[in-house]
């Protein structure tokens, strides 16, 4: 173990005392054992930090962090600013991993390489298969092409979890806090600083679905949020990578889009007014250029250019990416 570098596992937990047992059990059973494990109690009001005192009772590897309630972005905030490896993972405290995950993302490193992942297994179940490391294929990427990949939402998505990074890619790039939208404005950010990236085809983090997730609690108001990480986001391309300007334009706009068809649906009277104006502005600052796009993707961008509302209720009607 000593002859292994440290990988900081942060954990921010928050209401999951259903659950929690079962992430840090599978993080404390890793096969790679040179781990510190690092439970961030966000000011839970059930009996989770008392579970995450209880394990650190057991595990001389594990180390608990309590504060009021900020967000899960402050708690991994937290977390970073004391993390001590040389990587950095993060699991959120509702899903579990296979018992090497850890062995296996970190053996697909290289000297040039800064994040790798691996896929991730959505399931309802508590124990779900996951694949062993033992079968998988693999391959690195540049900088640009992971970050393609990740404007189109095929690979090195906007979810930390699955991912294992160099410390050194992160450097003093933190979360926002109490947004209840984080990764939007984090992940891109740390994948342009990478110099190599490496995405494994294993099936090794089990994202388990249930109602009471940040993801399906998120309201319209605050899904509004995933827009303004988007633009913040194209203009960190424009800067970086020109090459993609014209990707990260159209994915802004479909964004903008979608979070319409959304307003109308679950907004009403002035909120919705509200929601779609903001919309309506983000497009005005960004004019669409249509270079990158098939014609029917002209023919949605030409309308939502016109009118946004139009183009919102009629693929709402048609019931287009819902």
């Amino acid at each position: 173990m000593e002859n292994l570098p440290l990988i900081s596992v942060i954990v921010p937990v928050y209401r999951v005392e259903a659950y929690l047992d079962k992430c840090i059990a599978s993080v404390v059973g890793q096969t790679y054992k040179n781990l510190e494990i690092i439970l961030v109690d966000d000011g839970s009001p059930d009996h989770s930090g008392e579970i995450c005192d209880r394990w650190a009772e057991k595990d001389a590897r594990i180390r608990v962090i309590h504060q009021k309630n900020a967000g899960g972005g402050a708690a991994r905030n937290a977390a970073l600013d004391i993390a001590r490896g040389e990587y950095v993972g993060m699991i959120d405290s509702d899903d579990y991993i296979d018992v090497h995950m850890y062995d296996h993302l970190y053996n697909l490193f290289t000297p040039e390489t800064d994040i790798v992942e691996c896929e991730i297994q959505e399931t309802v179940q508590e124990d779900i298969h996951l694949d062993s490391g033992s079968k998988y294929e693999y391959r690195t990427y540049s900088t640009e092409n992971a970050m393609r990949l990740h404007i189109e939402d095929k690979r090195f998505r906007q979810t930390p979890p699955n991912k294992l990074y160099r410390r050194a890619a992160i450097r003093d790039i933190r979360f926002p806090s109490g947004t209840g939208i984080d990764d939007e404005f984090w992940t891109y950010r740390v994948i342009g600083n990478a110099r190599k990236l490496v995405h494994s085809s294993a099936k090794m983090y089990a994202y388990r679905q249930h109602s009471a997730s940040v993801m399906h609690s998120l309201n319209c108001k605050s899904r509004l949020r995933a827009v303004e990480a988007k633009a913040e986001r194209h203009r960190y391309i424009e800067e970086h990578f020109p090459n993609l300007t014209g990707l990260s334009l159209k994915n802004l706009w479909f964004t903008c889009i979608y979070q319409g068809q959304l307003a109308l649906r679950e907004m009403d009277g002035a909120k919705t007014r509200e929601a779609m104006e903001y919309l309506r502005g983000v497009l005005r600052a960004h004019p669409c250029r249509s270079n990158h796009c098939s014609l029917k993707e002209k023919v949605w961008l030409t309308l939502a250019g016109i009118s946004l509302n139009t183009a919102c209720r009629l693929r709402n009607m048609l019931k287009i990416g819902l």
